[in-house]
């Protein structure tokens, strides 16, 4: 019986034994978790479903001045932007502009200024694009983003109807070309003979292409070398000039942007190519130039 007894605490004392081991078992398992639970570990970093909303959701563009589309321009370029009687502004881009604005749910402001201003507008952020009859060319690729081509546009000679400047051949022997600054006619008959331009001694800027006509009506100039659009309107409001029938060069119009502005000219360009697409764009290009 005794032996029995003693047998019997031997096997409470093992189990008892088992027990407290087992007790420090769970207890150096769970120490870890009171220096870095794992649900505490990334605390100090942003959780991974914050990350998007530091970064602009896919297609989100921004605007010089938030709920508005901020165009430069030169509206003294008709029929592609004038201003009206009232003080407001008209015209081919003016209403493309305006159609655009309203495709992105933003309202259209129309800066006015000098063709070379607006251009500098657009590509330093100070206005969202420019439209002016602007070409594309190499040079302005190197310091813009375009959209797609919306209108083509045709350079042409303005003389008077007594000069002995009868072709485009003749504009060699012209003394001095009047041209809107910065614009690719200006641009084009600034060229070295050598790269078959005038040279730059030859072309006279103007801050717009009235200014030109002016001088040309004065006899400062011998011919200018505009856009044919612009150059119908002067012609038809000055007596005593005329277009040569050649033309000086053709060029395709778009809007630019600043370089790199690439979610602003997509959300453009979209809406653009939409209202091309819908006939918009070719309805407000006869409304002011009908056929003939």
């Amino acid at each position: 019986m005794k032996k029995l007894n003693k047998i019997l605490c031997t096997v409470l004392a093992l189990t008892m034994v088992l027990a407290l081991c087992a007790c420090g078992g769970t207890t150096e398992t769970q120490a870890p978790q009171t220096e870095a639970p794992a649900s505490e570990a990334p605390a100090t970093e942003a959780p991974a479903t914050e990350a998007p909303e530091t970064e602009a959701p896919a297609g989100e563009f921004t605007t010089v001045e938030e709920g508005k589309l901020h165009m430069s321009t030169n509206a003294q370029f008709p029929p592609y932007e004038m201003t009206t009687d009232d003080g407001g502004f008209e015209g081919i881009d003016v209403e493309i502009a305006q159609a655009i604005a309203e495709k992105l749910g933003l309202e259209l402001v129309v800066d006015d200024m000098a063709f070379n201003a607006a251009l500098t507008a657009a590509q330093t952020g100070q206005s969202d694009m420019v439209m002016a009859g602007v070409t594309v060319n190499e040079e302005r690729l190197e310091v813009m983003d375009f959209s797609d081509t919306y209108a083509t546009g045709v350079q042409v000679v303005i003389v008077k109807e007594d000069s002995p400047i009868q072709t485009i051949d003749d504009l060699a022997n012209a003394e001095m070309i009047g041209c809107q600054a910065d614009t690719t006619g200006y641009i084009y008959c600034s060229y070295p003979v050598e790269e078959g331009g005038y040279g730059a001694d030859h072309v006279t800027a103007y801050d717009n292409g009235a200014m030109a006509v002016m001088a040309l009506m004065n006899g400062q100039i011998d011919a200018v070398v505009i856009d044919n659009a612009p150059a119908q309107e002067f012609v038809k409001a000055n007596e005593g000039l005329k277009i040569l029938d050649t033309e000086f060069a053709n060029e395709d119009y778009a809007i630019g942007f600043a370089k790199g502005n690439t979610a602003l000219r997509d959300a453009v360009n979209a809406a653009l190519n939409e209202l091309i697409a819908d006939g918009t764009v070719q309805a407000i290009i006869d409304k002011y130039i009908p056929a003939a």
